[in-house]
């Protein structure tokens, strides 16, 4: 298609994916607030974190840097909230890595070419490819993680098992679990150095979301939240397809002449 014509079509999808995912997160939020005992101000903070998130990940895969600032809110809101409800793994993961990593996306970002605004029309950063090694890394890696964390988390289930606190757990459920928490890692180290391949690991990462929330709402034994978790994923998964559409053309454009680049070029 030309690009007037991408331009209204990334236009009426990004709109489509937001709108669909305030409304869900409105019916949540507004079902959940009726329940007794419920924390109002935490309740709304993960709304704000949700709609911020969807934001980032559209921004994101439309390579405007502002993705970072909405990645900044929706990870701070996370992480609050994830403290406040005692997860400490995935709380020290959002406070130790993920905040971090939207500084230094940000800053890798206007290295290549990114800006806010200014005087260009485009001001999309220039993406770039994983190199044959570059490839070899990250499947190691990503094993590797999968590996250390699927141990991690049976033990952790085994010893809550042990002390009473749960009568039984599923193994399939805790292998998932670690291959979304290896590719979010990996998928944001990739994202923040601008490399297309991202959109393979996001395009994985949701479809392994929709696959553990899909079964928790089925089996229900997930939280009040798994019907939106489950919208939110399948928004994802959309966004990640038409990214990935988008990062192959952004590869195209003619090679950035900027600052020099990280150490990940080499």
């Amino acid at each position: 298609m030309d690009k007037a014509t991408e331009k209204k079509f990334n236009l009426a999808f990004n709109i489509f994916l937001v709108t669909g995912m305030i409304v869900a997160v409105m019916i949540t939020t507004v079902f959940k607030l009726q329940q007794p005992g419920v924390k109002t101000f935490m309740l709304l903070l993960a709304a704000f974190g949700s709609v911020m998130g969807v934001v980032n990940t559209v921004l994101s895969a439309n390579g405007h840097i502002l993705t970072f600032l909405f990645g900044l809110l929706d990870v701070l809101a996370a992480t609050v909230v994830l403290y406040d409800n005692g997860i400490m793994g995935n709380f020290a993961l959002h406070a130790f890595y993920f905040l971090p990593m939207q500084f230094i996306g940000f800053w890798q970002w206007r290295k290549r070419g990114a800006s806010v605004g200014g005087e260009k029309e485009d001001t999309k950063v220039r993406a770039r490819k994983l190199t044959g090694k570059q490839w070899i890394w990250l499947c190691l890696g990503v094993l590797v993680g999968i590996a250390v964390l699927y141990f991690v988390l049976y033990y952790v289930d085994v010893a809550k098992m042990n002390a009473g606190k749960i009568e039984s757990f599923n193994k399939s459920k805790i292998l998932l679990d670690a291959v979304v928490m290896t590719l979010n890692i990996a998928g944001q180290v990739l994202l923040s150095f601008a490399f297309m391949e991202q959109w393979y690991l996001w395009i994985l990462v949701n479809i392994s979301s929709i696959s553990l929330w899909a079964v928790a709402l089925l089996s229900g034994t997930g939280s009040g939240n798994a019907s939106v978790m489950l919208i939110k994923y399948i928004f994802y998964l959309m966004n990640s397809i038409n990214g990935l559409r988008i990062w192959l053309n952004l590869c195209k454009e003619p090679a950035f002449e900027g600052p020099a680049t990280s150490d990940l070029d080499n």
